[in-house]
């Protein structure tokens, strides 16, 4: 059975709390440095259109949206989902959402994943969460969408101030940080 794990205080608190702007964009140093995911993995999801962020001459810039995208598709591929499965799950969210994923989830609910590797379901009430762990007469995965995205705007916070900190310290912060 899978285990869920969410936190107590709401999407929109811990929006407030950690002052993450929907609009900052990320580099995909710092995607790479959030998410954990290699540098070739991001390249390769951009190529094939699952996650496409706005380029800049040869940049690639990745919004807060992007980035929630990212952090969900690491979970499931962690958790053994192959990428035409993750693709699925992508396009269930998108079409579920009518919007991007990080915009939904700090409308304030807690949004639950759910499959047994064929069914997907999404979920906020924890009454028929556990009604279908209940009855699925098979091992289900369970992912709070929710939490993914607050780990990723947690990561974001300890982010801008290693950043920060580097500049208050003198030193020029990591993009700017060329010899010259």
């Amino acid at each position: 059975m899978a285990r869920l794990k969410c936190f107590k205080h709401s999407a929109i608190e811990l929006f407030k709390r950690f002052q993450v702007n929907l609009q900052d964009s990320f580099t995909s140093r710092e995607v790479i440095e959030l998410t954990r995911i290699t540098p070739r993995q991001l390249q390769w999801w951009d190529e094939r259109g699952i996650v496409v962020p706005r380029h800049q001459g040869h940049r690639r810039l990745y919004s807060m949206e992007d980035l929630a995208e990212v952090a969900v598709i690491c979970e499931l591929r962690r958790r053994g989902f192959s990428l035409q499965r993750v693709r699925k799950v992508i396009r269930f969210l998108q079409r579920e959402f009518s919007k991007r994923l990080a915009e939904t989830v700090t409308a304030g609910s807690e949004y639950h994943l759910l499959t047994d590797g064929r069914t997907l379901y999404l979920e906020t009430s924890a009454r028929q969460i556990v009604d279908i762990l209940k009855n699925s007469r098979q091992p289900m995965l369970a992912i709070c969408l929710t939490d993914t995205v607050r780990q990723v705007r947690a990561e974001i916070r300890g982010l801008k101030k290693k950043n920060g900190s580097d500049t208050a310290a003198g030193r020029a912060p990591r993009e700017s940080s060329k010899a010259s």
